[in-house]
């Protein structure tokens, strides 16, 4: 079997998915993107297809390595992001050529299911609590939420209150009838997180997420030895050298993959064997599409430390399409008191309504997120 063309599709909300053809027929598809830089990864994938056309898709392991080793720079979000794209593809097609899902090429399932939890959105408490009793009823109890909004360097006590009101007021309503994640997106200090850290354990979130950037990791044992609550963190380390670092350095209860960002199925089975020698959780992330997510479940079901999902259904990202638009199968998706089941359709189980992508790519949109800014008018992390 010989790899014969790479397309690609840029779609809305910020999505871009990738298709592998072979002379034989069978294709498989990825998802490799990095949100608000589809183009620039377009190019990478096109770039590295050239490496790619003629070669035999089942060798996943050299072709991996000849992406990765086979130029002088290497790593960072963009190839690294082309590269998982293609990874996912290419176990995509060797499971489709024998037969069976890609958990089965990978030993077999560790579990039978894999707890899922949903992303909150909402500027007011009011909407939060709203948001989570319509997801219960839907059977999650597991939720994600932003943790603040924009935090300066060294900020007042008022924008202090203001985020810790929220968590209580959320568990004054529900009480330990769920669990919640509280997501710092980078854009706290390290001498603000300690003090948000500090206010937030009475409520005992279940884990807090990237309360500093990737680039500031050093602080992540001494946020940990401060507090109680498990620190989390990963979405923006694109390589097993990225997590080798932060594993040997401690502090991180939970690291959080992408497979779409971070080198695919390939990569981040080994970076959850990793964090397995360090006693540390798998926890993938995933505010992508349906092919991101299936890549994720497959790693869910052979890592014994994965713990927890996350997936995009209704999260406020979604603008112009939903997680499951583009997929034919959605059954397979389905969840059941808040967790998936394992795959069960050749490869990663998805199938793509091609024609409907074609047609919706014709007019895609060029996500950007929002740029923030301080009061006195510096650049915010958003």
């Amino acid at each position: 079997m010989k790899i014969t063309r790479l397309s690609t599709y840029r779609l809305a909300p910020r999505w871009m998915f990738l298709k592998i053809e072979t002379d034989e027929g069978i294709t498989g598809w990825g998802e490799p993107v990095i949100e608000g830089r589809a183009r620039t990864v377009e190019a990478a994938v096109h770039e590295l297809g050239e490496m790619l056309i003629g070669q035999d898709p089942h060798r996943i392991n050299d072709l991996w390595q000849t992406m990765y080793r086979g130029a002088f720079y290497r790593g960072g979000p963009i190839l690294m992001s082309a590269i998982a794209g293609i990874d996912e593809a290419l176990w995509d097609i060797k499971g489709k050529a024998l037969g069976v899902p890609v958990y089965q090429l990978l030993g077999g399932l560790v579990r039978d299911k894999i707890k899922a939890y949903s992303w909150v959105g909402g500027d007011r408490p009011a909407d939060v609590i709203a948001g989570i009793k319509t997801l219960q009823a839907t059977g999650f109890d597991t939720f994600k939420l932003n943790g603040c909004e924009e935090m300066g360097i060294i900020d007042n006590i008022r924008k202090v209150d203001a985020a810790v009101a929220v968590v209580a007021e959320i568990r004054a309503a529900f009480g330990n009838t769920i669990e919640f994640g509280l997501d710092f997106h980078g854009r706290v200090s390290a001498p603000m997180a300690r003090v948000l850290i500090k206010e937030l354990e009475p409520h005992r979130p279940l884990f807090i997420e990237e309360p500093v950037l990737a680039e500031q990791a050093e602080y992540y044992p001494r946020l940990q030895a401060a507090t109680h609550i498990p620190i989390a963190a990963g979405e923006r380390m694109f390589s097993r050298f990225d997590f080798k670092r932060v594993l040997a350095e401690g502090g991180l209860g939970i690291v959080q993959p992408d497979l779409s960002h971070a080198g695919g199925l390939t990569e981040c089975h080994k970076i959850a064997a990793m964090a397995e020698a360090y006693d540390v959780a798998v926890a993938p992330h995933c505010p992508l599409g349906p092919i991101a997510l299936a890549s994720c479940l497959h790693l869910d079901f052979v890592a014994r430390n994965a713990v927890l999902q996350e997936q995009s259904m209704g999260i406020h990202y979604n603008k112009g399409a939903e997680l499951l638009d583009y997929v034919l199968n959605p059954q397979d998706f389905s969840m059941a008191d808040g967790h998936f089941r394992p795959p069960t359709k050749p490869g990663l189980g998805v199938e793509v309504n091609e024609a409907l992508v074609i047609e919706r790519s014709k007019s895609a949109p060029d996500w950007r997120n929002p740029l923030w800014r301080y009061p006195d008018g510096a650049v915010a992390e958003w």
